[in-house]
């Protein structure tokens, strides 16, 4: 439901990498959140939120691909 880049950042990663160890030590496996691109469900009308059967994908070019499926909290528990 909703697609985006790193292209459609108002700063590029470089920046942003460069911004936050001005603040702070980066330490391998650390991640920078940058937020959500528009679209985001709850702010649809009406509100469209995930469910279980639902699948989030995230890709990095050169990286390969990242694909969580949702589960019923109840399902959650069992496994």
């Amino acid at each position: 439901m909703q697609r985006a880049s790193t292209g459609d950042l108002i700063f590029s990663v470089a920046q942003l990498i460069v911004a936050a160890t001005e603040a702070f030590m980066l330490e391998p496996g650390d991640l920078l959140v940058t937020g959500t691109p528009s679209g985001v469900g709850f702010a649809r009308s009406p509100p469209v939120f995930m469910k279980a059967g639902d699948i989030v994908e995230i890709s990095i070019e050169g990286i390969g691909l990242l694909k969580n499926h949702i589960l019923d909290a109840k399902d959650a528990r069992a496994s």
